[in-house]
């Protein structure tokens, strides 16, 4: 598959790149969380450089080196009803199916969570839980599974009536398209439960004509495809950056959801933008976007009952 075209190496990547003097000596291997970037997202990077929007994503660099912040910021510990399945918020619960991504984007808020096998004990829980309406496959990445691993998934999920929706949390597609396979739409095809797919995505020189084809094959399906977005520090926190991205996406068909804060997490901090900042730009996105190109700019804060919307800089 095409997900074993990539970077996994700092001096692979360097060396790609054209990386020089201190620019070179500025990417890092962290062992607790690597470099993984996908052919396809390095060969839009552009050369001899470190500053763009890309190579800040992917690229471990010495700012994560600083401290601060906390291993696991959006309390998922906490909601644990199993090693693989949080149950935070009421009528949903989010399945974390594997703990293998495409990219490990250095932002992460779950690059530190100890993933488990044990999909059978999830699917019991929730087969369990008549409050249950929506099961959301996340990770990690669901679609690092196979086609056969997420069929059975997705088949054992159709055997329980209580669960009406079944979303997937995925940013596969943004760096390896080719996942959309005949097989994959199939098995989406024959789901028996309203599928939803939300799809990560930060900025404009992420997308290509490739992924909007993937996109637009699911789309056919009946199937929603809406996106959210990390607000993050030099790679979209410019009203310019988040315009081109919405507005793109609106003349695709695919709807903006959220634009998130940056989860604290540890070695991420550089990546933080003020809330005013955040709150600025919606306002000004609202004056030039429809409305439905607008995301809601929100927060995960622990033991709240649901994603809070900042409205305000009391939120």
């Amino acid at each position: 598959m095409e997900q074993r075209k990539g970077f996994k190496d700092p001096v692979a990547i360097a060396d790609y790149l054209e990386l020089r003097g201190e620019m070179r000596k500025r990417v890092i291997q962290r062992k607790d969380f690597p470099l993984h970037i996908p052919l396809r997202i390095a060969e839009k990077m552009p050369k001899g450089c470190i500053s763009n929007p890309l190579a800040l994503q992917f690229l471990p660099l010495d700012d994560e080196l600083k401290g601060g912040g906390v291993i696991d910021p959006v309390g998922d510990r906490k909601s644990q009803k199993s090693d693989a399945l949080l149950h935070k918020y009421e009528g949903r619960a989010l399945l974390l199916t594997t703990g293998a991504c495409a990219m490990h984007c250095r932002y992460c808020f779950r690059q530190n969570y100890p993933y488990q096998s044990s999909i059978d004990e999830a699917i019991s829980l929730i087969s369990k839980d008549l409050s249950i309406k929506e099961v959301i496959l996340s990770g990690g990445d669901p679609l690092s599974l196979s086609d056969k691993a997420l069929k059975d998934i997705m088949l054992r999920l159709e055997e329980i009536a209580h669960v009406e929706i079944i979303r997937f949390h995925t940013r596969f597609i943004v760096g390896i398209p080719e996942r959309v396979t005949a097989k994959f739409l199939d098995i989406l095809a024959k789901c028996s439960k309203q599928v939803v797919f939300v799809v990560h995505v930060n900025c404009i020189e992420e997308l290509d004509e490739d992924i909007f084809l993937a996109l637009d094959q699911i789309r056919a399906l009946s199937i929603p495809v809406l996106t959210q977005s990390v607000l993050l520090k030099n790679v979209n926190d410019s009203k310019s950056a988040l315009y081109r991205l919405f507005w793109k996406l609106a003349t695709k068909g695919v709807i903006p959801y959220y634009l998130h804060q940056l989860d604290r997490v540890t070695g991420a901090l550089h990546f933080e933008v003020p809330k005013s900042k955040g709150l600025k730009l919606i306002s000004e996105l609202r004056d030039c976007l429809p409305g439905y190109a607008v995301p809601l700019f929100v927060q995960e804060i622990p033991g709240h009952p649901s994603k809070t919307v900042i409205q305000s800089l009391l939120n």
